[in-house]
């Protein structure tokens, strides 16, 4: 199958890995900043396949992963609602709140209704004139759109029961925030590609210029990821710091500006809250001011805002999304928490890199759960 058989061919693979030893003399580390890039090295085997001066740390390239306990909990708080049916992915269902999850919300009663797209709650919500639908409205630039598509189909039928909970998030103040942490050791970064799809290269090329680390631009096949690999070492041990675009084939300059005049149409930047990591300034997305009305948020007010202390369970999932442990790092990986049974979001998503080593990797011990 063109761009996908040959993404994964094995001479291929030993030839770029081949090239990789040859020019690397030095110890680097390397983010990948998407969690599919990180399930496709996990899966793969491609981190220990990689010569042991390259070093892969997971990013907080997950978009479930980060979504704060506190949107969790406004989410809980409205499916409650008995005149509300909060539709969402299903892969923030089994994501845990300070106190329940989605899931456990509707064996409580909570009217949640799974769905594929945002446009089947805007349909939703036109064939049942009734209820308030709520599409949960959660990701990275590479969601947006479609989001914000439904949001302006919803008012040009002019549908007054229907809104959007906005968890948006942004990778490019994501990777500013981890490069100017204190502890931060990470020499470049494999950027997201079908963020980059969306969005372009622009917003990387101060990043890199500022704090004279690579950003390459890959794409989620071993070959890819690979290349973009080897390419980051090879600015690395030159002594450069680039934006390069590896995903060439998928990812043009400027992106895709139809889908970013969506988005600029309905969604405002602003400060955003990320679990495990706390609020990055200008880092997410909320409805503009004309788009109010179809503001969850502003449409239920105080009801909305059902924030509850955060529970400790031991999870580090901070700390992993920063880059500074990996998942078999817990004491509690594959023990008190495991897919079934989650203690934070990393271990929920299928994109999440504890879910990834759980599933995937050869160095985890797993036992089981004692729940």
């Amino acid at each position: 199958m063109k761009y996908l058989s040959e993404y994964r061919n094995a001479a291929v693979v030993k030839k770029l890995l081949t090239e990789l030893q040859a020019i690397v003399t030095q110890p680097w580390m390397l983010m990948e900043i998407c969690g599919g890039q990180t399930h496709s090295l996990v899966k793969n085997g491609i981190l220990e396949m990689l010569p042991p001066e390259v070093t892969m740390v997971h990013g907080p390239g997950c978009p479930v992963c980060v979504t704060p306990a506190s949107m969790i909990d406004k989410a809980v708080a409205l499916a409650m609602r008995q005149e509300v049916v909060l539709c969402s992915f299903g892969d923030m269902v089994r994501v845990p709140g300070s106190r329940k999850s989605l899931q456990q919300a509707r064996s409580e009663g909570g009217n949640l209704k799974i769905v594929y797209s945002p446009l089947d709650a805007v349909k939703l919500a036109q064939e049942h004139p009734e209820k308030e639908v709520i599409f949960f409205a959660v990701g990275f630039e590479t969601t947006a759109p479609a989001n914000a598509l439904a949001v302006l189909q919803a008012a040009k039928q002019g549908l007054t029961n229907f809104s959007v909970l906005v968890s948006h998030v942004l990778v490019p103040p994501a990777m500013e925030a981890i490069l100017s942490d204190r502890f931060n050791n990470i020499n470049a970064f494999l950027g997201a590609g079908h963020v980059c799809t969306v969005m372009g290269l622009q917003e990387y090329y101060a990043l890199a210029q500022k704090y004279r680390v690579p950003v390459v631009v890959t794409g989620f096949e071993p070959v890819d990821l690979l290349e973009g690999i080897l390419l980051a070492v090879r600015q690395l041990e030159t002594g450069r710091a680039a934006v390069e675009n590896q995903y060439a084939r998928v990812v043009r300059e400027s992106g895709n500006e139809a889908a970013q005049a969506v988005i600029r149409e309905v969604f405002e930047v602003a400060d955003r809250e990320w679990r495990g990591i706390g609020l990055i300034p200008q880092s997410g997305y909320r409805v503009r001011e004309q788009y109010r009305q179809f503001d969850a948020e502003q449409k239920f007010g105080e009801s909305a805002e059902v924030l509850f202390s955060e529970t400790d369970t031991g999870c580090i999932a901070g700390e992993i999304l920063r880059g500074l442990k990996k998942p078999a790092q817990c004491p509690h990986f594959g023990k008190a928490c495991t897919p079934l049974y989650p203690l934070g979001a990393p271990m929920v998503s299928s994109e999440g890199a504890c879910a990834a080593y759980f599933h995937f990797s050869q160095a985890c011990e797993v036992t089981a759960s004692p729940h």
